[in-house]
């Protein structure tokens, strides 16, 4: 139903570049001039919030009433960063919104890459993350990637180019989305999806959903207080429990327990050097500078 937003209302305590987001339930009423307006918005359970590319303090809801979240990365053409892997988790966790990790373009990933996308998955597996090895294009894990989206509402996110709507088109099809090229100059992807839009998904029992979002270059963290960020990585929390200090920043503290794990392998480096990225996005110029 084409509707329109009644006045300029926002959702309280979020200043959002977008108030109203795809997953919503609203009322929607009929006006006098026999247009559909939007009057409510209901309350959330969750959503899937990031930080404004406009450079300001105002938040963008990529998501709402989600069962899940599932993020789209590819080892090359282009590399999606592990900062970026950690942010989306993070934020997942925050939210309460499940997360699971699809490693998309199989296909072309020569041995050394497949030996990556095997620590890759045993990284985030052993904490707790759901991996799913696919290729759009060949159809390899496309079944059980679609078997775990049933009966659920699914937030498909990624970087410009890892394939989010070419998988879509595997997963639902006539969804005919438009799929864009990787520029030959910075091996990065061109946007195509503009908009976020759910799509049902055929075959699936009822409530099988997927949404489609636009990509994102990078993904800035919001609201998040500096001693709760260690709550958002699992395994930095459960360790995090024999701190001496029970405000541990994990940074330079005595007794810190997570250093301790850190340097003897059982945290790895390049989630401590995620969270630490997280802590310093109190720094206001930090989004100035293309992060």
């Amino acid at each position: 139903i084409p509707c329109r937003v009644k006045g300029n209302f926002r959702i309280k305590g979020i200043r959002s570049t977008n108030p109203v987001a795809v997953g919503d339930r609203v009322t929607v009423m009929k006006s006098a001039d026999d247009a559909d307006y939007i009057t409510d918005i209901h309350p959330r359970r969750n959503y899937i919030i990031r930080r404004a590319s406009n450079l300001s303090k105002e938040s963008h809801i990529l998501a709402a009433n989600l069962d899940a979240a599932a993020l789209v990365a590819s080892l090359r053409d282009p590399a999606t960063p592990t900062t970026f892997i950690d942010r989306f988790l993070a934020t997942s966790e925050a939210y309460n919104v499940p997360a699971m990790i699809v490693l998309n373009k199989s296909d072309l990933w020569d041995e050394e890459e497949k030996e990556l996308a095997g620590a890759v998955a045993y990284l985030y597996e052993s904490i707790g993350y759901p991996v799913y090895t696919v290729s759009s294009l060949t159809g390899e894990g496309v079944a059980e990637l679609t078997g775990a989206l049933r009966g659920k509402t699914t937030l498909l996110a990624g970087n410009s180019g890892v394939g989010k709507s070419s998988l879509i088109n595997a997963i639902v099809p006539g969804a005919d989305l438009k799929t864009g090229r990787i520029s030959d100059i910075h091996h990065t992807g061109m946007h195509t999806t503009t908009f976020s839009e759910m799509f049902e998904i055929p075959g699936l029992s009822a409530g099988s959903y997927i949404i489609d979002t636009p990509g994102v270059k990078g993904f800035g963290t919001l609201e998040f207080d500096r001693h709760e960020v260690s709550h958002f990585f699992p395994e930095i929390f459960k360790i995090g429990a024999g701190c001496r200090y029970g405000d541990c920043t994990h940074t330079h503290e005595p007794g810190c327990a997570v250093r301790e794990a850190l340097e003897d392998h059982r945290i790895a480096e390049s989630r401590y050097a995620s969270y630490l990225s997280i802590l310093d996005d109190s720094a206001e110029d930090k989004y100035r500078k293309g992060y």
